[in-house]
């Protein structure tokens, strides 16, 4: 007899835990399948290790300018091999943890590969390739994703590598091509450059982190150039020589062909999705375009089999996964529970200066249809801002003009991935500019900008 769940998930990432734990608090016999790492990706190769990294970068760049607070230092060395250990200090901490929250609510860690079987069962491969069956009445599949791949961009691990490499490489490359300037590549960019890596960003699109607004994009390119970062948009690498001792990366550019010499060329061209060899077509389950078709909450067309995270449709975030983990596992109780709202779905990229944005731009907003209303107060303008000498940047924030809606808000700044959440809520509850203007913001913080540009949408901002 097949061991028997309420619930099996595949996959133990932000979605798979998440909803394992949701799971066990409503009563559920909870089981997840994972062959690697608790906790996925996010926790061991992606969200988690790079921040510290990044924060490795931020601090050896303050201490580079410490004498502009007063403060004299000798000379700073990187410790490149420090950085890393660090990194991955923090990550294996945080993985512990996600064991400390299976045992505490009584999860079942079933270790191994997850394979879908008719009557709905979980085939488990271990790594020595014995195989254990179990049952469920209901199965989420979690599975996340990986690096995708180029044709032009083969990665060997050693020439061309993908960001897991990129958080452990054996030593500081002296120069480097990031091949695409999404949240992955913008941050690494920033890394790599701040600690003394020549950096190169080649971008397809016509400007930087092109997801977000225009006037946020034109920002960090600015920012970027002034910190020595080498920015090609509509830029396409066409191929990539390793033979010799540097790479050599044509590129493909309005101006013509141009050739680019460096030691690493870093892949970071967007995620795919970790959906081989898990049953989907012995069960018959529809997919589209990579992903696999689910309902509002998450059911397939396949009774007692879900999928979440970066496997279904919407942006391929650890905070998306997680809610989408909750809302399946509530609506499985038969909980009432309302659809995800995917244009209230918070967006940072955590390089220095941060960004961090919601709902639609300037351009989408009008592309909709509104009448609008655009705010911005820059944080050259923000006494919190100026004292900690991080002025680079602003808050903009975008209304309907007829009823006042909070359609959008995009920042670029120090610490703006920890403000955006003000907005999501204050969407998500419906409120208005002048709410928003009238609601005492405490000062001196970055927050005031929030208040301050929504007030300049409405010519009341005070301090411009």
């Amino acid at each position: 007899m097949a061991t028997k769940y309420d619930l099996i998930v595949i996959g133990s990432g932000p979605g798979g835990y998440v909803a394992a734990i949701r799971a066990s608090q409503l009563g559920m016999k909870v089981g997840v399948v994972e062959r690697s790492e608790l906790g996925g990706i996010c926790l061991n190769w992606g969200c988690i290790p790079t921040k510290a990294l990044l924060k490795s970068a931020q601090v050896f760049d303050y201490v580079k300018h410490a004498s502009d607070y007063g403060i004299s230092i000798g000379d700073a060395k990187v410790d490149f091999g420090g950085m890393v250990k660090r990194s991955r200090d923090v990550a294996g901490g945080m993985s512990k943890g996600i064991q400390f929250l299976f045992k505490k609510n009584k999860i079942d860690h079933i270790e191994g590969f997850g394979k879908l079987k008719k009557g709905k069962k979980v085939e488990v491969q271990s790594e020595d390739g014995k195989t254990t069956e179990y049952e469920a009445n209901h199965i989420i599949l979690a599975t996340g994703g990986r690096s995708r791949e180029l044709p032009s961009l083969p990665i060997d691990n050693e020439k061309i590598i993908g960001y897991r490499k990129a958080m452990v490489m054996e030593s500081q490359p002296k120069s480097m091509v990031v091949v695409g300037s999404g949240a992955i590549g913008i941050e690494f960019a920033y890394f790599y450059s701040t600690i003394g890596t020549e950096v190169t960003v080649v971008e397809f699109m016509d400007r930087i982190v092109p997801a977000e607004d225009e006037e946020v994009s034109k920002q960090l390119e600015r920012i970027y150039k002034k910190a020595g970062i080498k920015i090609m948009t509509q830029s396409e690498v066409t191929s990539v020589d390793t033979k010799g001792k540097d790479c050599k990366v044509k590129v493909k550019t309005k101006k013509g062909e141009e050739t680019l010499s460096c030691e690493v060329v870093l892949s970071a061209v967007g995620v795919a999705t970790n959906l081989e060899g898990i049953g989907l077509e012995d069960l018959g389950i529809k997919t589209n375009k990579g992903k696999v078709w689910v309902d509002d909450f998450y059911k397939t067309n396949v009774d007692g089999v879900y999928a979440i995270g970066d496997i279904v449709h919407g942006p391929a975030l650890a905070h998306v996964a997680s809610a989408e983990g909750i809302i399946c596992v509530e609506k499985i109780k038969g909980m009432e529970v309302e659809p995800l709202d995917y244009n209230n779905i918070p967006g940072c990229t955590y390089c220095q200066p941060e960004i961090a944005s919601v709902g639609y731009t300037e351009k989408a907003a009008k592309e909709a249809g509104y009448d609008i209303k655009v705010g911005k107060f820059p944080f050259s303008a923000s006494g919190k801002a100026k004292a900690g000498g991080v002025s680079d940047g602003f808050v903009k924030v975008i209304f309907d003009a007829k009823y006042g809606e909070w359609l959008g808000a995009h920042m670029i700044g120090a610490n703006v991935t920890e403000m955006i959440a003000e907005v999501v809520t204050a969407r998500k509850l419906e409120t208005t500019g002048h709410e928003i203007i009238k609601s005492v913001h405490p000062h001196p913080t970055m927050s005031e900008a929030v208040m301050e540009a929504a007030a300049a949408a409405y010519n009341e901002v005070i301090h411009l």
